[in-house]
């Protein structure tokens, strides 16, 4: 086991380090340390730019060698059409394996019941966690970034969850010098976040710097969407709008993707990657405080979820 160890930008040395190289090389180090420890690690994979740079990241971890890990997608049934597209055709393209847990197929077997708000986040869990128990995942890497949201910032880089995928802030590990400690019992598995130490315009910097494809969402176009709850959603079959709201074209953009019913597009001009980052670098609100109807419904609302065994 090996820490990175970085020489600051700026100097003469030969092996001097932007912040992004420093990212990228922690973030690769964590996928091959994943790959030594476990035996069935998978990548939560939604076609978000998270998840999208994970697999690139895991992608140039094992380069020449295909990545030796599966995708798992939790598909709420409610998702962006572009975003599926993205999602199958990148599967495609690299000969990777996806499985898709479906919350829709829950809610038709009578498992999960749909709810009043039409939204699905947080009816992802059970289907999340029975796919970990049933193909017996024992390492899941999630994109979650400790500057998105309290919750996640205080989650360590590896988090253990317990027999029923729940996460009890109170038996974190420390992780001195980059060391990471996998050690589980039967039946637990461990969480894994790549990227939480990066921050939203870390992404981007780096998503410019390497040419990674995003889906179009992200960038600045014209969209039916109708306002609720301070955020702009996208009207569609999920149930938007009700009959007092009034839908109108906007031009407007997403900084995170998640269930239609509750990610709220913003309006925007940023068409090309190097307006979207003049764009985060003036923001002074989270991606998730100012798009995520979910993450509003209480002050503890992701953490709550995150100790059912939500991402």
């Amino acid at each position: 086991m090996s820490a990175v160890v970085t020489v600051p930008e700026g100097t003469d040395h030969p092996y001097a380090l932007s912040h992004l190289d420093s990212l990228e090389s922690e973030a690769v180090h964590i996928f091959r340390e994943v790959a030594g420890e476990f035996e069935r690690p998978v990548i939560l994979f939604s076609g978000g730019k998270d998840s999208i740079l994970m697999l690139h990241l895991a992608l140039k971890a094992f380069a020449p060698a295909p990545v030796p890990f599966s995708l798992l997608h939790v598909d709420t049934g409610h998702n962006f059409p572009e975003v599926l597209e993205y999602r199958d055709r990148t599967v495609a393209e690299h000969g990777l394996r996806l499985h898709v847990a479906s919350v829709q197929e829950y809610i038709d077997a009578g498992k999960l019941r749909e709810r009043p708000d039409g939204t699905r986040n947080p009816l992802q869990t059970v289907p999340l966690t029975e796919a970990i128990q049933h193909h017996r995942f024992d390492a899941v890497f999630g994109g979650g970034r400790r500057d998105e949201e309290k919750a996640r910032a205080k989650e360590r880089v590896f988090s253990l969850r317990d027999e029923f995928s729940q996460w009890d802030p109170r038996r974190q590990r420390p992780e001195l010098w980059q060391l990471y400690n996998g050690r589980h019992a039967p039946g637990e598995h461990v969480r894994v976040f790549p990227l939480s130490n990066w921050t939203e315009l870390d992404v981007w910097q780096y998503i410019a710097r390497e040419g990674v494809e995003l889906p179009g969402i992200y960038f600045a176009h014209e969209r039916e969407v109708f306002a609720r709850n301070g955020m702009w959603l996208t009207a569609g079959d999920w149930g938007g709008p009700r009959d007092h709201e009034r839908t109108e074209v906007r031009q407007v953009r997403y900084r995170t993707v998640g269930d239609m019913s509750c990610t709220g597009a913003v309006d925007s001009d940023a068409t090309t990657l190097d307006a979207v980052i003049t764009e985060i670098a003036a923001s002074r609100l989270t991606e998730r405080g100012a798009t995520r109807a979910d993450d509003k419904m209480s002050e503890a609302a992701m953490e709550d979820r995150k100790r059912e065994g939500y991402f």
